[in-house]
């Protein structure tokens, strides 16, 4: 059983499943400064990682008790990377929303998965690969340098300024008004980031990072 002065922090994050995306959260979160327990089935996926995170069991996520002896629903946050087998995935949803966890990630493979681990305890669901391919769709056009897009159809993004904010301030260009957007601050070379007030200038050259709904942000960075 992991020692109580680890699980029991608030920062604590139990994150089950070792493929590329749970270790790459895993590897993150711990280099970050949280306390990180690791739960894995394959002996020979918890043999290769146990040197590099200080967390790593191997045990069955879809046994409820077995989650309960390592302590799990005293973690603050729990991440289910379980991807290739749907029934694992969506069993240990289950298991840690029946131990009362609050705040339960789940990385599914495609939407039907993804309703299921809500519909069992999921919180917040995320689609690694299809998230990351519309982001790569945006980048790759040259048209950002970076692109998030949130559920809602939010979205923030990093853009070359156009031509028609070049030499005004925000004000005189009123990009709000004419495209539904927010310039929320400048990325100029060399240079500081800058926060957008009325008053600042665009100049040829500099970055904008913008935020707004995901069609106004794509057809204002369209612009340059």
């Amino acid at each position: 059983m992991l020692d109580k002065q680890v699980k029991t922090l608030v920062g604590s994050v139990v994150v089950i499943g070792l493929g590329r995306f749970g270790t790459g959260v895993a590897t993150s979160l711990a280099e970050l400064g949280h306390d990180v327990l690791v739960i894995e089935s394959n002996a020979e996926m918890v043999q290769t990682l146990a040197g590099v995170l200080p967390h790593v069991v191997q045990a069955d996520s879809t046994d409820i008790e077995t989650l309960r002896q390592l302590g799990v629903q005293d973690f603050a946050h729990a991440v289910v990377s379980i991807g290739g087998d749907l029934e694992a995935s969506v069993l240990t949803v289950l298991n840690l929303s029946q131990l009362g966890l609050k705040d339960i990630w789940a990385k599914a493979n495609n939407p039907q998965h993804g309703r299921i681990a809500e519909r069992v305890g999921a919180h917040h669901v995320v689609y690694p690969e299809t998230d990351m391919g519309e982001r790569v769709a945006h980048l790759v056009t040259g048209k950002m340098i970076d692109f998030i897009e949130f559920d809602d159809g939010f979205a923030i993004a990093k853009t070359r300024s156009p031509m028609e904010t070049h030499k005004k301030t925000l004000a005189q260009s009123d990009v709000r008004k004419r495209h539904g957007i927010t310039v929320v601050g400048i990325k100029r070379r060399h240079e500081d980031f800058i926060y957008a007030k009325p008053e600042t200038e665009i100049k040829p050259g500099d970055h904008l990072i913008v935020a707004g709904p995901t069609r106004q942000v794509e057809r204002f960075a369209a612009l340059y």
